[in-house]
């Protein structure tokens, strides 16, 4: 009988650690600027993101939870000096493509690093970029 019940209980443990490994930490960030992520563009405005599945970032826009789903290509190693805030950040990019008269500034989703883990890199910008870094707030997941 005290066989079955240390079974149980070190079953009920490993269970209990294993789905702790599986919960990611979250952010918000306040986006004060329309970007592209995924192929697709957003308004500016606040956003939680949380990493989904093996290889997907999601976005939810807050407060209507409109969500999008992001693909990484890759983990990226933690540096010496590990971030101690969420960070996110973009690629900034020259634009003519909406009148050849005027330059617009485009934002591209490059990054997201969560503090004491390893960052996940969304897209790899070939060509002349700036960084642009927004600080963000961690959340409960």
């Amino acid at each position: 009988m005290k066989r079955i019940v240390f079974r149980r209980a070190a079953a009920a443990i490993v269970l209990a650690v294993a789905a702790a490994g599986l919960t990611f930490a979250q952010a918000a960030f306040k986006i004060p600027f329309p970007f592209e992520a995924g192929g697709k563009k957003l308004p500016a405005g606040e956003y939680s993101v949380v990493p989904k599945g093996s290889n997907q970032l999601a976005l939810k826009r807050l407060p209507d939870g409109a969500e999008v789903l992001v693909a990484f290509t890759k983990r990226l190693e933690k540096p010496a000096r590990p971030a101690t805030e969420p960070q996110i950040v973009f690629d900034m990019v020259g634009n003519f493509e909406p009148s050849y008269t005027e330059y617009v500034t485009d934002y591209v989703l490059a990054e997201l690093w969560m503090p004491g883990e390893n960052g996940f890199l969304v897209r790899a910008m070939k060509g002349a970029h700036q960084h642009k870094t927004i600080m963000g707030r961690k959340t409960d997941p």
